[in-house]
């Protein structure tokens, strides 16, 4: 059996063990309520350290964890005694301006491609902060601000490098392992850690972007204003609505601070249209006051970057929408009324568009069908409040819940059990693990939304 010391010798990278310098502050991840201890964190450095680290934890029996360079709030990039593959220093980019496309490596986060596409003129669909990572945006479907434009990441996404569970190395895309493409498209970090993505990119530079704020008396009106706007607003228009807490901050009107109040987040991708679009909902309720202004579409994706930055609790509950209809108003006003943290938030997410021209079965993604995505966040510094916000989002969620489609975005998922896991893939489930199965039969790849191979025992739970 390969020993550590053996394992230095193959990579390039950086090895931590328990005890040496750097592994403390390299096992922390963006989300403060996960406290978990690898036997080992490989920091590779390239694509022969991420096979030679598979290699060595397929010999050694240990369980692996695959971290990328974002977020990933349900703490799946960690494993308890296992070894974590971190692909954090994986951050190279090369911008085709030619071809519009960039490859992007399997550790970048999103404002890193932002900022290499900028420069040409061109951006890809991704999310709504720059701290997210690439990869798992990506691997779980990708909505954001250009998704009723121009589709989910995955609609962008052309081929991905893919290191699989024997340690062996492949090319997805549509002709090649077409199979194992389809899966990665919504599938999650089931099939193999990806080294690259390669996207097709749009022509994004400058957009009408930013948030308008309305006292909460008015969240009512609004959120049905909303829900009638989203499915007929032109595809250069895009907002989500938000339930929030203004924070005590100089970027914000003084008289508000610590007000509870709601929001619409606006980025419209046709900058000389903006007004006439936006004219619609300030004639209707004339915001109390908004920040909404024209910017590079770097500056909009990275606005509210300083509010959530890593070293939060943070505890999620979500799910996909098809309607809002006015009952289920109401219990957001009354959950809103709620909120129990400044940085605590809902927030209301259209996935229509472009986001609705492939089917069902076209991705791993399986909600074509739906309007919006919906996510409960309890956030905030304090370890004292993380029983108080998980409470406050599971209310939330378990009144809202009978008014979605019945299942949630994995990239929104805690650890939440099989059932909600099968709900999130519907009738695309059955093939995810039959391709489970061709690619990962011994399920070496399961600290995840975790798919099970067809015909594989499953893998023992994560007891954390």
């Amino acid at each position: 059996m390969q020993s550590v010391s053996a394992l230095r010798g193959q990579v390039r990278g950086t090895i931590l063990e328990t005890g040496d310098k750097g592994y403390e502050q390299s096992r922390k991840v963006y989300n403060a309520m996960i406290d978990r201890k690898p036997r080992l964190i490989v920091q590779c450095a390239d694509v022969a350290d991420v096979i030679a680290s598979v290699r060595f934890a397929r010999e050694t029996g240990l369980r692996i964890a695959i971290r990328g360079g974002g977020h990933n709030v349900a703490g799946l990039a960690l494993c308890d005694d296992g070894l974590v593959i971190d692909l954090s220093r994986m951050r190279g980019l090369r911008v085709d301006g030619e071809h519009n496309t960039v490859r992007a490596g399997g550790g970048c986060v999103w404002g890193d491609v932002d900022h290499a596409t900028h420069a040409f003129g061109l951006a890809v669909p991704s999310g709504f902060i720059s701290t997210t990572g690439v990869a798992g945006l990506t691997l779980g479907g990708g909505i954001g601000y250009l998704t009723r434009k121009y589709g989910l990441t995955i609609d962008n996404l052309l081929e991905a490098d893919v290191v699989l569970a024997d340690g062996s190395f492949r090319v997805a895309n549509r002709s090649e392992n077409a199979d194992l493409f389809w899966a990665l498209r919504g599938g999650g970090g089931n099939f193999g850690v990806v080294t690259s993505f390669l996207f097709r990119t749009h022509p994004v530079h400058t957009v009408t972007g930013g948030p308008m704020f309305w006292e909460l008396d008015q969240a009512g009106d609004l959120l049905r204003w909303y829900r009638e706007f989203i499915p007929n607003a032109p595809l250069e228009a895009s907002c989500f609505f938000a339930f929030l807490t203004i924070p005590p901050s100089p970027h914000f009107p003084e008289r508000y601070h610590g007000r509870k109040m709601c929001a619409l987040v606006w980025c419209c991708t046709a900058p000389h249209e903006a007004d006439s679009i936006l004219s619609a909902v300030r004639g209707f309720r004339a915001p109390a006051f908004e920040m909404v202004g024209l910017m590079p579409y770097p500056a909009l994706q990275s606005m509210f970057d300083p509010l959530y930055p890593p070293g939060l609790q943070w505890y999620w509950k979500a799910d996909f929408l098809k309607e809002i209809p006015d009952e289920a108003v109401n219990r957001h006003l009354l959950h809103a009324s709620r909120l129990p943290t400044t940085l605590s938030t809902v927030h209301i997410y259209p996935i229509n568009g472009a986001a609705h021209r492939p089917a069902n079965p076209d991705t791993a993604w399986s909600y074509r069908d739906a309007v919006w995505a919906q996510v409960i966040a309890g956030v905030d510094p304090s370890p004292a409040n993380r029983e108080r916000i998980t409470a406050w989002a599971r209310d939330y969620f378990d009144a809202l819940h009978p008014f979605s489609a019945g299942g949630a975005y994995v990239n929104f998922l805690m650890d939440e059990g099989d059932e909600r896991i099968r709900s999130a893939y519907r009738d695309n489930y059955g093939r995810l693990a039959a391709v489970k199965a061709a690619y990962d039969p011994g399920n070496f790849f399961n600290v995840n939304q975790n798919v099970h191979p067809r015909h594989a025992p499953r893998a023992a739970s994560d007891p954390h």
